[in-house]
């Protein structure tokens, strides 16, 4: 099935009779998806992604993607939805740019006008997940969203977002040398290598030794795309002000007129520069909501209600969804809510959706956590004595660095499949090429609602 624009993309559609991409379930059209079987909802929507990126992109060579669902892992609480690759890497080219660096398999051919390899072979390999929303140990309640509208909703997962995040890697957005040894594929970089640079020492990836790039990969904060195109973009796109809360109050004790760095959410409203102002009381109770038993899991109990009522709540992370905590908080009659992380080390936002969350929300660190807890120890559950203001501070642009270049996703263990091959989740707004898919993202894959296109016109489209 071609997508045809400045860019052709042919699909190899891989699957067997009645699974996947010929799955012939009946479904009613949604979201101006006019199929009537899932299997036709889900060509018609690769169809559609394919067409963005060939009407994004230039190439007189097609891209051929070889592509399937398939049972890929998922769990009660967490799921693989996608994954994609270039099914090949070639150097030294006619016209490569950079000697002796490895270029995607459809870069390549766009950059030689030319096949390498063998003539009409897939590029691209992309794998769905199947199970989503059929197998009950896989996201239950959650399920793959056909339409073209990005009308998702509070539980749908938009299939039109995810294929356009995988084709991406792809076409290219993605390192070849492996992050977590730091080993080059074959002693050579990739052309990404060519882009990433640690801040903690000034040199490129595909000047560091293994070591270097080893410790790099898990450098929180550290490893940023130089690249001229994505850095003149990042201001028309992402928001000035990082995220943060201030300590304040009689009874803050050694964190008073602390500023805390802080994750911001993905749902509820946006953090402002004049911030969220109150009293911080904690939820200490555990509830259950669905089979699940945690702080802020189910409707707060009482006490923990009275206790939050027009205050900022303070909720531990853990079992249950970031967005779920916030909005049983908000139903007690909260005004915000401060998710304490569980783990010492590297936070980030807090992922999620629900559109009826109209209170801010934001992760702090273990620590800070700890810290705010222990002054609230010993003060009443009617009058804490420790407020907090959650906002925006500064001018930095959200996701980058002071010097405002994009930061790449380091976080600390290395996440295989996910490190250093996206964007920082610090990004606001947010970017199609973060490691999880956010709800608010619009089609678009170029300024000023993404920075994806200006990325791949540094490596070279």
């Amino acid at each position: 099935m071609p997508a045809s624009a400045a860019l052709t993309i042919t699909i190899n559609n891989l699957n067997a009779a009645g699974v996947g991409f010929n799955d012939t379930t009946p479904a009613v059209p949604v979201g101006g998806n006019t199929g009537t079987t899932l299997g036709q909802q889900r060509l018609i929507a690769f169809t559609y992604a394919a067409n963005i990126w060939g009407a994004t992109l230039t190439s007189s060579v097609p891209v051929v993607i070889n592509a399937q669902f398939s049972a890929l892992t998922c769990t009660a609480s967490s799921a693989t939805l996608g994954s994609a690759g270039a099914t090949s890497i070639f150097r030294n080219f006619a016209n490569a740019p950079q000697a002796n660096t490895w270029y995607p398999y459809a870069l390549a051919n766009k950059i030689a006008g030319s096949y390498q390899g063998t003539l009409n072979a897939p590029q691209i390999n992309a794998n769905f997940n199947v199970n989503l929303g059929l197998n009950a140990n896989c996201l239950p309640g959650s399920f793959w969203y056909y339409g073209l509208d990005s009308n998702e909703g509070v539980n749908g997962i938009d299939f039109v977002a995810v294929l356009q995040h995988e084709m991406a890697h792809g076409l290219g957005f993605q390192t070849f040398t492996n992050g977590q040894s730091g080993a080059q594929n074959g002693g050579f970089p990739s052309i990404w290598d060519h882009y990433l640079m640690d801040n903690a020492n000034g040199i490129l990836w595909k000047d560091m030794t293994n070591a270097q790039r080893a410790a790099s990969g898990i450098g929180v904060n550290r490893l940023i795309w130089t690249g001229a195109n994505v850095t003149a973009a990042a201001p028309s796109v992402l928001r000035q002000g990082l995220p943060g809360v201030t300590i304040s109050g009689p009874a803050s004790g050694p964190m008073a007129g602390s500023q805390l760095l802080a994750g911001e959410a993905s749902f509820g409203p946006s953090l402002t520069q004049a911030g969220t102002f109150g009293e911080v009381m904690p939820v200490v109770s555990n509830t259950t909501a669905a089979g699940l038993t945690g702080p802020g899991c189910g409707p707060l109990t009482v006490n923990d209600a009275r206790a939050v009522n027009g205050k900022i709540a303070l909720i531990d992370r853990g079992v249950c969804g970031f967005a779920v905590k916030t909005k049983n908080a908000q139903n007690a009659g909260a005004v915000g809510v401060l998710i304490a992380n569980t783990a010492a080390g590297a936070f980030g936002g807090l992922g999620g959706a629900d559109p009826t969350v109209t209170i801010p929300a934001v992760m702090i660190s273990f620590a800070n956590g700890a810290s705010l807890k222990t002054q609230l120890a010993t003060r009443s559950r009617t009058n804490s004595g420790v407020f907090a203001r959650m906002g925006l501070f500064g001018t930095q642009l959200a996701g980058t660095d002071p010097l405002g270049r994009l930061l790449m996703y380091t976080p600390n263990p290395y996440v295989s499949g996910s490190s250093v091959s996206h964007w920082d989740t610090t990004a606001t707004r947010n970017l199609l090429m973060e490691p999880a898919i956010n709800a608010d993202l619009t089609q678009s894959v170029k300024p000023p609602e993404d920075l994806t296109l200006p990325l791949f016109t540094d490596i070279g489209w």
